[in-house]
């Protein structure tokens, strides 16, 4: 041992510190969500978020009722095929006196009349009526459903005619439809024979019926085969 050396003093046990919690103060909650970045909430397990309202909309009953009331009002409670018109078969015979007719006309518009524009116009006339009497009637085609009766992809509704009246002519059937408003004009449609009683039966649901027959110019274009 040297001199001057300092002595070793006794070791003392130091005094004791009290337990302190592994996290935090003992009066802080540690069940306390811990934040996060950008101050956004933590997810706890077992908890599922409800979606907002306008994530998952859900569809309009009253707009879907609508759109199958309005299919349904299409769907076809009756088909049939027609002709636009009668078409009848001239002979050789019809175009002579067809021609007589057409040559009096013109000699009557010069001599009587004294109109010579008129004498011009009468041949313009005649070779536009043969270029129509000549031409065949197309095939139409006919649907009938709760909401009107289309003629290919033309609607005409119920609303728009008054009354109906059904034709026999000369072994053509056919549905005369009369419009409510004055000058507009009447719808006829043409339909086989084995399908008229009920065709007749489901408009009589929709409208009155009146009982017409052809009348004067209808009967003089058929014997004239116009």
């Amino acid at each position: 041992m040297q001199p001057n050396q300092p002595q070793p003093t006794d070791w003392q046990q130091p005094s004791p510190s009290p337990a302190a919690a592994p996290f935090g103060s003992p009066t802080e909650d540690i069940s306390a969500p811990l934040p996060t970045a950008n101050g956004a909430q933590p997810v706890v397990a077992g908890q599922v978020s409800a979606p907002a309202e306008d994530e998952y909309s859900s569809p309009d009953l009253d707009q879907l009722d609508d759109s199958e009331a309005a299919s349904s009002d299409d769907v076809a409670l009756l088909r049939w095929q027609g002709t636009e018109y009668v078409h009848s078969g001239r002979s050789v015979k019809w175009y002579i006196i067809f021609a007589i007719v057409t040559v009096l006309a013109i000699v009557g518009a010069i001599m009587l009349l004294k109109s010579i524009t008129f004498a011009i116009l009468i041949p313009v006339m005649v070779v536009a009526l043969l270029v129509y009497v000549r031409r065949a009637p197309d095939v139409l085609q006919y649907i009938m459903s709760r909401k009107g009766i289309h003629v290919n992809d033309k609607l005409f509704t119920y609303d728009q005619f008054k009354s109906f009246s059904v034709v026999s002519f000369n072994g053509s059937h056919s549905v005369v439809l009369v419009p409510r408003k004055r000058f507009q004009i009447g719808q006829t449609l043409y339909f086989p024979e084995e399908i008229g009683e009920q065709l007749v039966d489901m408009l009589a649901e929709r409208m009155p019926m009146k009982e017409t027959s052809p009348d004067a110019i209808d009967r003089l274009l058929a014997k004239l085969h116009l």
